[in-house]
This record gives structure tokens, C-alpha cells and sequence, in this order.
């Protein structure tokens, strides 16, 4: 019996741990064969001496498991290394099919206390590196279908977040790096449709290094799977990187415990027409005020209710 990834490869950023890894397993499991990457360093935000040591452990239990695996560990978010992992992947396996963007750290601060580096190293790691490696991979396929005169398999999965739906207070480069993946998100999946590639984005929401402290108290189950494993999201990116989601394009998919929901884009919720041939204060203000006086408190910012994602 065939599996739906057999014969594919994939590269899988921040795979040495939590998400990543869990993503890098599942593709394995499917039948691809992975390019683990992962910078290594041990502190989420970025702090450390990078090590080999997370993406080689990985590598060798998806090899262990009778998969094909190899480690990488480059910077994603420095231009040349982000080139050399695609390469990698290339010359390891003949090509590259799928690209699982999830490589990010934290390094949360109320927005009036930020430093400029503190939101530099957010949006570099997170929107950067996302950029980067798509950027590369986009360009092998768009190589491989001029070279066939024809679409070609190509499979990207961002990752977001919803700190970027509903907000989030102590992360304003955080939010911001996640909102503008799902810009990249959607600009690539049109750019590259016509060659044969998707380019999707999932929310997840796990119980990870990068999210201890936001999930202490969900307390772990006595018995069975964690709703917060990374193991319930694993498998939407198995799916998204599968032939099966070949009509999946330019989506933003939340994940979790056992629940996908699919998120609708932005959609107009009310629309005011001048009088004359252009607005002035006072008919803005007749006619806005009232409309926001008559909504309920807070209701602006209640996107994670709308999608049932409100916690306890």
C-alpha cells in the first residue's frame, strides 16, 4: 500500500522541537522524506549557542523508524543559509516537493516597553525566515516547470498564529510577524498557483517550549493525549502537504485538540455612503458614533469567540 507522501521530500523548519517536530514525524510517517532543520539554540527567544543536537536527534529517529531524514541546521533567517537548506534538500533527495514554515522564537514585551531589537529579532526569525526559504523554494519550482513546460508538485505550509486573529497584548512583534505570514501566505499562493503550488497557513495551538507559561494552567490529562499535543495539529500539515489538498490554496486554517476551523476572510460588516462629494467630520461622526455606541463592549476584539476559541 502506497503512502499519499511516497516519493516526495520536505524540508520542515524548527523541526528539532515541539511542533516542528511533530510536523517533521507525520510527513516521515507519510512517506516523504525530510530535511530536519532546526538553528538549535536552547532558549526560546533565540538565546544560545546554536547546536546540531535537536535536528540530528530527529533526523535519526524518523531514520530509525525506516525513514529517509537529514539534519540541517542554518539560520532561516539569514538570507544564504536559507538558500543553502533548499539546495540541501535538492541534492539529498533529486528535489523538493514540500515547504512546513514553523522556525520562530518570543521575546514578549507590552508594546511601550519594546526595544527595536527585541521586535527586529521577532520579525526576523519569524516573517524573514518565512520569506526566505519560500523565497528559494518558489524559485526551484517555478525552475523545475519552465524545465517541463507544465505545473509541478510544490506544497507550502506556513505557520501563524492566533495571537494575530484576536490580538495579543505583550506581543505586538509577535502578532505583527504572524499577520504578515498570512499576507505572504496568500500573495505567494496566487503567485505560484499556475505552476502547480499551494501555499496554506495554520493557527495552532499547542503545548510546546515556545508556549509553556500561556498554557500552565491547563492542567495535563490523567489518561490519554494531551488536547494541547502538537500531535493534533501534525496531522492537518501531513494533509496540507498531500496530493488530496491539491484544491487547498490560499487558506488559514485553525487547529487543535482534535478541531479544524476554517477562517473566512475579512468580510464587510457595514458600509456608509457620503451625502456630498466627500465626508466631512461631522457626517462621519453622525454616522460612525452611533454605529459603534450601539455594538457591545468588546466586541471588536472578540475574534478567537467568533471561532469558538475561547479558553476557559
Amino acid at each position: 500500500m502506497s503512502l499519499p507522501l511516497e516519493g516526495l521530500s520536505a524540508i520542515v523548519t524548527g523541526a528539532g522541537r515541539g511542533l516542528g517536530r511533530a510536523e517533521a514525524l507525520e510527513l516521515a510517517r507519510l512517506g516523504a522524506a525530510v530535511v530536519v532543520n532546526d538553528y538549535g539554540q536552547p532558549g526560546r527567544d533565540g538565546s544560545g549557542e546554536a547546536s546540531a543536537g535537536p535536528a540530528e536527534e530527529v533526523a535519526a529517529e524518523i531514520r530509525a523508524a525506516g525513514g529517509k531524514a537529514l539534519a540541517h541546521t542554518g539560520d532561516v533567517s539569514d538570507f544564504p543559509q536559507a538558500q543553502r537548506l533548499v539546495q540541501s534538500a535538492v541534492e539529498e533527495f533529486g528535489k523538493l516537493d514540500i515547504l512546513v514554515n514553523n522556525a520562530g522564537i518570543l521575546r514578549d514585551r507590552m508594546v511601550f516597553s519594546m526595544t527595536e531589537q527585541e521586535w527586529d529579532s521577532v520579525i526576523r526569525v519569524h516573517l524573514k525566515g518565512h520569506f526566505n526559504t519560500t523565497r528559494f523554494a518558489a524559485a526551484h519550482w517555478r525552475e523545475r516547470s519552465k524545465a517541463v513546460g507544465g505545473p509541478v508538485y510544490g506544497r507550502i505550509v506556513n505557520t501563524s498564529s492566533e495571537a494575530f486573529l484576536a490580538g495579543s497584548a505583550g506581543q505586538p512583534n509577535y502578532a505583527a510577524a504572524k499577520g504578515g505570514i498570512v499576507g505572504l501566505t496568500t500573495s505567494t499562493a496566487l503567485a505560484l498557483a499556475k505552476y502547480g503550488v499551494t501555499a496554506n497557513a495554520i493557527c495552532p495551538r499547542a503545548r510546546t517550549r515556545m508556549t509553556e507559561d500561556v498554557f500552565a494552567g491547563f492542567e495535563l490529562p490523567d489518561a490519554g493525549l494531551d488536547p494541547l499535543a502538537p500531535e493534533h495539529v501534525a496531522p492537518l500539515v501531513g494533509y496540507l502537504a498531500s496530493p488530496a489538498a491539491a484544491r487547498v490554496n490560499g487558506q488559514l486554517l485553525v487547529v487543535h485538540g482534535g478541531m479544524v476551523v476554517v477562517v473566512e476572510r475579512p468580510r464587510v460588516q457595514a458600509k456608509f455612503d457620503s451625502k456630498q462629494e466627500t465626508f466631512t467630520y461631522d457626517e462621519l461622526d453622525a454616522l460612525l458614533t452611533p454605529h459603534y455606541a450601539a455594538r457591545p463592549p468588546g466586541e471588536t476584539f472578540a475574534a478567537a469567540e467568533v471561532l469558538g476559541l475561547k479558553r476557559e
